[in-house]
């Protein structure tokens, strides 16, 4: 077992970036964010917890979200960011100690109605690493978890840090894919199937048994690839007003013989307001759309539309820990590949790469291994 050391060494931030708005009402950056590395005290641990020595830990949209564009955390900064984490046992309860563990991005109280009602992912007392566990990120050492919702890697076939996509990355598929029932047999469209959730949601639509997957994006080698990890077929949507896009989807659907209106279910990963449109459009008869990305802008909507069609739009949050041992099943078994989609990187150039991935210079999810 490694030892306890008196601290925790990590990348904090210490202040998001500030936006200001100039002579033309538009908002200008005021302040850059800074990271700033430092260490913390390392807690006493109470009773259910476990502290976790950090092997590996990805960068996400929503970290991205919290240090460029102003989305608030819980705990406010100084703030360790982070919540896609693998790492070991080192303390903590003895049925765990020495174990390879993720840590589920979002572990549930287990004690209000919103968890009796099995939607504990969305518990409002919920602790999420690099948000609303006090200072703790997973870009760090070491940090400290309830231990209950730990899910247990018993033989990595990968660098134990490779498995921090599934914190995330790969698990948020699969509740996006519980909230629209999808069973063996359905029709799926994802918008934004090349991104750093897409690419999992298509592969756990498939691993689910979807008859047909329909991927979209704007990056022509990325949707190639696609085609070889769950996607059936392929449309690139740059440069194409929605009309174009749902002309080629109809010409796919008549070359299946699948229906090109009726009962799809439409995962929306981008998070931006051209692929939200782009999946409200696809929405028709008995559809359902889940809202699996991120974005801050509004959307118009003719509400009516949902009634003449009886169909469902919906937003699904995280993903119940209870669900990470399945899509762990999957990633073991190879329905659902990881290593093509990441990279490993040391934490010490956290400020380099989230600028990069902030202006989308990575085809790769970006794993930060502790180098303190």
């Amino acid at each position: 077992m490694a030892a306890i050391p008196d601290k925790i060494d990590t990348w904090q931030m210490v202040s998001p970036t500030t936006y200001k708005k100039d002579e033309n009402g538009k908002f200008v950056m005021d302040a850059p964010g800074k990271l700033e590395r430092t260490t913390i005290p390392m807690p006493e641990l109470g009773e259910g917890e476990a502290l976790v020595e950090i092997a590996g830990c990805g960068v996400c949209h929503t970290d991205l979200s919290y240090f460029y564009d102003g989305v608030p955390t819980v705990s406010k900064p100084p703030l360790t960011l982070g919540h896609e984490v693998a790492g070991t046992v080192i303390a903590g309860p003895d049925n765990l100690l020495d174990k390879q563990v993720i840590v589920p991005a979002v572990m549930p109280c287990r004690d209000c109605d919103i968890c009796a009602q099995g939607r504990g992912n969305r518990c409002l007392a919920q602790k999420m690493p690099g948000n609303s566990l006090g200072v703790y990120g997973g870009f760090s050492s070491h940090i400290p978890v309830p231990a209950g919702d730990l899910c247990v890697v018993d033989e990595a076939k990968f660098p134990l840090s490779h498995y921090a996509v599934v914190a995330d990355a790969g698990t948020t598929p699969y509740q996006a894919a519980m909230r629209a029932d999808l069973t063996e047999g359905d029709l799926v469209i994802i918008t934004g199937i090349t991104g750093g959730v897409g690419v999992y949601m298509g592969q756990i639509a498939k691993a689910l048994g979807a008859k047909m997957v329909v991927g979209i994006a704007r990056n022509q080698a990325k949707l190639d690839r696609a085609l070889n990890y769950g996607t059936d077929y392929v449309i690139n949507s740059k440069g194409k007003d929605i009309k174009e896009v749902k002309g080629e989807f109809g010409a796919i659907c008549k070359e299946a013989g699948v229906p090109k209106n009726v009962g799809w279910k439409i995962f929306e990963c981008t998070g931006t307001a051209g692929g939200q449109e782009l999946a409200l459009a696809f929405l028709s008869f008995l559809g359902k759309l889940v809202v699996v990305g991120f974005g801050m802008q509004a959307n118009k909507y003719m509400l009516s539309k949902l009634m003449a069609f009886d169909a469902e739009i919906i937003g699904t949050w995280g993903c119940l820990p209870e669900y990470y041992p399945k899509v762990l099943e999957m990633v073991q078994d190879g329905r659902v590949a990881i290593e093509p989609f990441l990279e490993t990187k040391p934490m010490s150039s956290i400020q380099e790469v989230f600028e990069q991935q902030h202006n989308g210079l990575f085809d790769k999810r970006q794993v930060l291994e502790p180098d303190f």
